[in-house]
């Protein structure tokens, strides 16, 4: 598993915050439940992906040491009026150069407060865009629009997902993520529409000792097949697994039992 570079970050959350400025001036509806978050509306989701943007942007660039308030992020909120699709894509506009900007300018080993255990500017790099990544699949789901995601950041977003379960884990034993350890049990997610040298393909084990996961081909309790970009939705619960294109080879009740707990972001 490698990352990606600091500057690749950095781009594609330029060029998630122009696809999902995109959805926001489609005429879709802002009104309309978010399937896939369905507490929120399309406008409501847009807003919390910006202000997180915004809430990195501020502890970025002041070197934050320790967690900031959201009430403390400028604008955080978004435009005061509502329902305003020119006025939303504008902020979010402002949005993405502010962040990019302070990321870049950072670097990405600049010290500042994680909750990871990786406290750097470039954990928030990568952090974000990943939320941003998802969050734009919320959005196109709201307007019935198409989504498609280049596969080495999908790739690596299933890696990263697979780190943030590890961790919570690892830290949190009283959540959903302590139910996981049991009996010697494996997934195994396989994308069917890359490059071999992408290794889009990983293997998941669960045990008493905890959660392991690795690159590479190897038979498992239940597999996960299909495009990449399905495979990362699925396992991000935000398609479902009998999604057009997808596969289920194996004990299907292991898959929906880590799916059930494995909702840490």
């Amino acid at each position: 598993m490698t990352l990606l570079t600091h500057d690749r970050y950095c781009d594609e959350i330029g060029h998630q915050v122009g696809l999902l400025r995109a959805v926001v001036t489609s005429g879709a509806d802002l009104s309309s439940t978010v399937p896939t978050c369905p507490d929120w509306s399309l406008e409501q989701l847009v807003r919390h992906t910006g202000g997180a943007l915004r809430w990195v942007e501020l502890l970025v660039r002041t070197r934050g040491q320790s967690d900031i308030p959201e009430d403390q992020v400028p604008s955080g909120g978004g435009p005061e009026a509502t329902g305003d699709a020119a006025a939303l894509d504008a902020w979010l506009a402002e949005t993405g150069e502010m962040i990019v900007g302070t990321l870049r300018e950072a670097g990405p080993d600049t010290r500042v407060w994680a909750w990871s255990g990786i406290p750097t500017s470039g954990f928030w790099a990568r952090r974000m865009t990943h939320e941003i990544t998802i969050h734009r699949a919320d959005a196109t789901l709201a307007a019935a629009l198409p989504y498609e995601l280049a596969p080495d950041v999908a790739a690596d977003a299933l890696d990263e997902w697979l780190q943030i379960a590890q961790f919570a884990q690892r830290t949190r034993p009283r959540e959903k993520a302590e139910e996981l350890r049991g009996p010697a049990r494996s997934i195994h997610l396989h994308a069917t529409d890359t490059a071999p040298e992408l290794n889009a393909e990983w293997a998941v084990e669960l045990s008493e000792g905890g959660l392991a996961w690795r690159r590479g081909h190897e038979k498992a309790t239940v597999a996960l097949r299909g495009p990449l970009t399905a495979v990362l939705l699925a396992f991000y619960r935000r398609l479902p697994l009998d999604a057009p294109g997808l596969e289920v080879l194996g004990e299907r009740a292991l898959l929906e039992f880590w799916l059930e707990r494995a909702t840490f972001g």
